[in-house]
């Protein structure tokens, strides 16, 4: 029997192998790690600052808020005149076309000389004050801009804008001013809106320069804050005055960008950091988990989930989109949980805490409650059979979260009212995210080829199509298969093995005899057609059962583990019917072994072991002729004392303790399900 401890050959390509791979994890992690300082401090006014003491780092400027800003802003626009171009051109041009009509064809109509004369006034006068576009002046008017810049030539004079006149209001102005000398209808047939035209041109370059002008004389900053200066302490409360000192910080924080040395500095310290830690990470599979350490499939499952968690991580934080608080990391725990086991679990769920702790500027709160809730999910979830485990454990991680950040929230605050009760809802989320690990389990499960206890508990029902076909097809041997699923079962916990995989494994061991059921005793009534064929041919049939059952273990896709027990549960034994019948009809000839021998391997797990012998013990119980407690008991001595020395568990990490603890629970499950019945007596007539 072998010890999971024994020293394994030292190999170089092993070596190569796991150097590369620590090479490619810690590279990753980094590639995707922040390399810029982030601000991802959390904080509100008449909050407690629930940091530690924050000091400047660099002389920067207190800025005003923005409604402080918008106050200044809109009080200084009060001084904010655009700029308009007179164009004399235009109205010269007007009045020009206005005397050559008059002169061809209106004079006509008003052959009064002194209406030519008003006319030709007025346009000069409404024109030397300006004449702007309706839509110039309804901007004008909806910005509250009652005076503008009017630019004539080299000259700049103030204008109010109640004095300008749209085409519109010229118009009326002609026709309205002076009613008692000149008739409105008269001045109507003239067409004057030909003659009217805007004159004053929005001057935007100017306009522009001198809006900025003003603004740029507003002061964006309040005060001044230098290096090495305090800016508040672990439980003090963020003033008005100091949250606008924060947000100052925290502005200035994104604009300044980090030089190149200084960028080279936080590479080299985020290499070592990561490469440390999963150096650790290493050092503990190789001490105490070396057969995940030996394992690919292990190894890698374990090294990817790290590196999920490290750049989702990273990613979270870079971007801001939500709260860091969200990502479900208990989820890491419960998955190596399932496949794996507890201790394993629980300090690869701590390596990543500490590499996601980097990418945070207050790591402390972060790892005393991610480090909580991932112990409270591998405590609550050590066994997953069923989906309601999953939900138990996410509500449990949930509350798990709220009690742990309140009970900090406490410490930091003097009043109730102070609790950051917005942290609950990222907790809440947190849960829901949590459920994603039972869809998580099976893509794990086809790419790193584990069998989780869910996929096991689903195999193991009869109700299944393999476990109707047999039923139907060879019920002795599924018979068979149920009464040596409750055998093994039973040993594997008493000796603390995995008493699902078992179950499963011992369902679906014999499943070859399908092909053949016939030729198998518990299928049999009355006829044995091995009565027709040759020792060798029988025992070829016979062992058919184990190649014929891992080809229809592929056509049903079933788990690598659960063909492990179809392929080991006679292991490299003889079918000893025919090898010793043969042997006494044929003393003096030199019998081919291969011929009845089974294509194996041995068994190499405590749980195949265990399959082996109870497949043995159970079928040899059969042909007893009387179950007594000494039958029983020696029945099973010889059995397994026969296989032990054989050698057939010597590739099998299973101890010589474990082997009696075994044979005792085989004793007592026999003698239960054979125990003598007293007979009824019958009424006396």
């Amino acid at each position: 029997m072998k010890s999971f401890q024994q020293e394994r050959p030292f190999s170089y390509k092993s070596m190569f192998y796991k150097g590369l791979l620590f090479l490619a994890t810690v590279s990753i992690i980094v590639y995707f790690l922040p390399r810029e300082g982030t601000f991802n401090y959390q904080f509100d006014i008449n909050k407690p600052w629930k940091y530690g003491l924050l000091q400047a780092s660099f002389d920067f400027p207190i800025y005003k808020d923005d409604a402080e800003i918008k106050r200044e802003q809109d009080s200084i626009m009060a001084y904010y005149h655009p700029y308009f171009k007179l164009s004399t051109t235009k109205g010269e041009q007007a009045i020009a076309q206005f005397k050559s009509d008059y002169a061809n064809q209106l004079k006509q109509i008003i052959p009064d000389p002194n209406y030519a004369r008003y006319i030709e006034k007025s346009l000069r006068e409404i024109y030397g004050q300006g004449i702007m576009s309706a839509e110039n002046l309804s901007i004008l008017r909806r910005n509250k801009i009652n005076k503008i810049q009017m630019v004539n030539e080299n000259t700049s004079m103030e204008s109010d804008v109640n004095n300008l006149y749209t085409t519109k209001t010229a118009y009326q102005k002609i026709i309205d001013q002076d009613t008692i000398h000149f008739s409105k209808l008269l001045l109507q047939q003239c067409n004057l809106v030909n003659y009217l035209t805007p004159n004053l041109l929005y001057d935007k370059e100017k306009s522009a320069s001198t809006k900025q002008d003003l603004l740029s004389s507003i002061s964006g900053a309040t005060g001044f804050v230098m290096n090495g200066q305090k800016i508040i302490d672990r439980g003090e409360i963020i003033s008005p005055h100091t949250y606008n000192i924060l947000k100052s910080l925290q502005k200035e924080w994104d604009k300044r960008g980090e030089t190149i040395a200084e960028k080279r500095l936080t590479l080299m310290g985020q290499i070592l950091f990561v490469a440390l830690l999963i150096g650790c990470f290493f050092c503990y599979l190789e001490l105490f988990r070396r057969d995940y350490f030996q394992k690919k499939g292990s190894l890698s499952l374990l090294l990817s989930i790290i590196i999920f968690f490290s750049v989702l991580t990273s990613f979270m934080v870079e971007h801001a989109f939500f709260s860091i608080y969200i990502v479900p990391y208990a989820m890491l725990p419960i998955i190596i949980r399932i496949f794996l086991d507890s201790r394993t679990a629980f300090v690869a769920h701590v390596i990543t805490i500490m590499i996601c702790s980097i990418t945070l500027r207050s790591p402390h709160e972060f790892i005393l409650l991610e480090v909580f809730a991932g112990s409270i999910s591998i405590y609550s979830l050590r066994e997953l059979s069923q989906r309601s485990q999953l939900l138990r454990t996410a509500v449990v991680v949930a509350c798990s979260y709220c009690v742990m950040f309140l009970a900090l929230d406490m410490i930091h605050v003097n009043d109730p009212d102070q609790l950051s009760t917005h942290m609950y809802f990222n907790f809440v989320i947190n849960g829901i995210m949590l459920l994603f690990a039972y869809p998580m389990l099976l893509v794990l499960e086809k790419i790193f080829g584990f069998t989780s206890n869910v996929t096991l508990v689903e195999l193991s029902n009869i109700n299944n199509k393999l476990m109707r076909e047999m039923s139907e097809i060879a019920p002795g041997t599924f018979q068979h298969s149920l009464q040596l699923a409750n055998l093994t079962a039973a040993a594997a916990n008493r000796i603390e093995a995995n008493s699902q995989l078992v179950r499963t494994g011992a369902m679906y061991h014999d499943i070859g005899k399908m092909m053949n059921p016939a030729f198998f005793t518990e299928n049999q009534s009355g006829v044995n057609p091995h009565d027709q064929l040759s020792y060798k041919q029988s025992a070829q049939v016979v062992i058919s059962h184990v190649t014929d059952g891992m080809k229809l273990a592929e056509k049903y896709n079933l788990p690598q583990v659960i063909k492990d027990f179809i392929c080991t549960h006679h292991g490299k034994g003889y079918t000893k019917y025919f090898y010793i019948s043969y042997q006494n009809e044929h003393p003096d000839e030199e019998i081919d072994k291969e011929a009845f021998q089974y294509p194996g391997p041995n068994p190499f797990t405590k749980e195949q072991a265990i399959l082996m012998m109870a497949d043995s013990v159970e079928a040899a119980s059969r042909s007893m002729t009387e179950y007594t407690e000494e039958n029983i008991s020696n029945l099973i001595d010889k059995i397994i004392d026969s296989q032990v020395q054989e050698g057939y568990f010597r590739e099998c990490p299973i101890t010589f303790k474990d082997i009696a603890t075994i044979k005792s629970v085989f004793k007592e499950k026999l003698k239960t399900m054979y125990h003598t019945r007293i007979s009824y007596p019958e009424l006396k007539k």
